[in-house]
């Protein structure tokens, strides 16, 4: 019919009738539009979705994310629609080859739980469906292990946006009842927002693992100096406040400059990690005691061997505190990605980082050179050829770390082919 032609377009559809009543009669009962309905025709309205709202969903699907629609409209109207904004194509591991990839909420109402966790699966598009079906259909899927975002706007949508592990109430048209109940409220009702939130906090999430990375490994190397030196019975390469010094500058101008740090590339193109899993993985264990071991060997073993050949004390501490220092600024320029190196993402991508780098190192060589510094850390000047050992190791340990990110990444490419 020319209805459900309207409908399978997109357009939402509605009937008009007209019927007469006495001039007398003010006041429109439901019983009045029961008999004598004159039939005119039908409406077919058409609200089309806004561009970046398909690309919005395409991100979704290439990252992992399933989109399903819950709405008021007719199912064919529903389907139509979910398929001009691209919800139809299949995300990676789901299939939608049935018939329809609809339901409607009077189907619904007779299934079972477990038939509701099936279509709650393989439907993308639930219409005519009521408040209590909104929230059923939340937590059928919260049952499935899934973490489930739901948008709305009306009182209707109150209870799903509670129950759902994110709730996003619209702010320009939202209710009240819905923003109270949501955990955000969208200032622009723009789906895209969403996306561009989710990325966003991958890119936050991606530069706190990137700096734990970093400073795991060199807090674990500072202690096994100490404590290897405590073992074997030798005087300390690094006094109590030269430690400190490394300690305070270290992570203010290395580590915190890697929250600065731009979002991956193609960070959208993966699937979402697994919420139980573990930050500090066996990837994670296995780069902090690769990377302390490199700089303990670095700072200690140059320590031992230049205090055979008879460097005094304090320019050995001077030396071995340099190594340490250096060795993490050079190990931070390979955190920056915990795949790639830098010169793929982008030598100056992060100035902050390259400023950051460049104010320690110049501190750096004040503790080395500056009286004051000297008097107040007791370090002594370095000749040029020890700065040999200090760049040396640390261009060591980055070109070390870049080999095991190589290896690690063919790795994975191999289990992925």
């Amino acid at each position: 019919s020319d209805t459900a032609s309207m409908a399978r377009d997109g357009m939402r559809v509605l009937a008009l009738a007209s019927k007469r009543v006495g001039l007398s009669q003010t006041v429109l009962e439901r019983t009045d539009l029961e008999t004598d309905m004159v039939y005119l025709g039908v409406q077919g309205m058409i609200d089309p979705p806004r561009p970046e709202v398909i690309d919005a969903v395409q991100r979704c699907q290439t990252a992992g994310m399933q989109v399903k629609m819950i709405t008021g409209d007719h199912v064919i109207t529903a389907e139509a629609i979910a398929r001009q904004i691209g919800i139809g194509n299949a995300t990676e591991g789901e299939d939608h080859s049935s018939d329809s990839m609809a339901i409607n909420g009077v189907q619904l109402e007779s299934l079972s739980k477990e038939q509701l966790a099936e279509e709650t699966r393989s439907k993308l598009v639930f219409a005519r469906t009521s408040p209590e079906q909104k929230l059923q259909l939340v937590e059928a899927l919260q049952e499935q292990g899934h973490i489930v975002a739901m948008t709305g706007d009306g009182v209707n949508d109150a209870p799903a946006l509670k129950r759902a592990d994110i709730g996003v109430a619209m702010g320009i048209r939202g209710t009240e009842v819905s923003k109270e109940a949501a955990d955000m409220v969208l200032a622009d009702d723009n789906f895209a927002s969403i996306v561009a939130a989710v990325e966003e906090g991958r890119g936050a999430f991606r530069n706190l693992v990137k700096f734990i990375t970093w400073t795991l490994p060199t807090n674990v190397a500072e202690a096994l100096v100490i404590l290897s030196a405590v073992a074997f019975g030798t005087a300390l390469p690094i006094s109590p406040v030269q430690i400190l010094w490394i300690n305070m500058s270290t992570a203010v101008l290395l580590g915190m400059m890697l929250a600065f740090e731009p979002k991956d590339r193609g960070i959208m193109n993966h699937p979402p990690r697994d919420p139980k899993s573990p930050i500090i993985n066996g990837e994670l264990v296995f780069r902090i005691a690769f990377v302390g071991l490199l700089l303990l060997v670095g700072a200690y073993g140059v320590f031992l061997y230049e205090r055979r050949l008879g460097m005094e004390l304090e320019k050995a501490r001077t030396l071995a505190t340099n190594i340490l220092v250096f060795g993490e600024l050079f190990y931070l320029f390979a955190c920056r990605s915990l795949r790639y190196s830098m010169f793929k993402i982008g030598l100056l991508s992060n100035k902050l980082l390259i400023g950051g780098a460049l104010v320690m190192a110049s501190l750096q060589l004040a503790f080395t050179y500056a009286p004051w510094f000297q008097s107040l850390f007791h370090t002594q000047s370095l000749a040029l050829s020890e700065w040999v050992y200090v760049l040396g190791i640390g261009l060591a340990i980055y070109t070390l770390v870049e080999i095991e990110k190589k290896i690690r990444l063919n790795q994975e490419s191999r289990k992925q082919s």
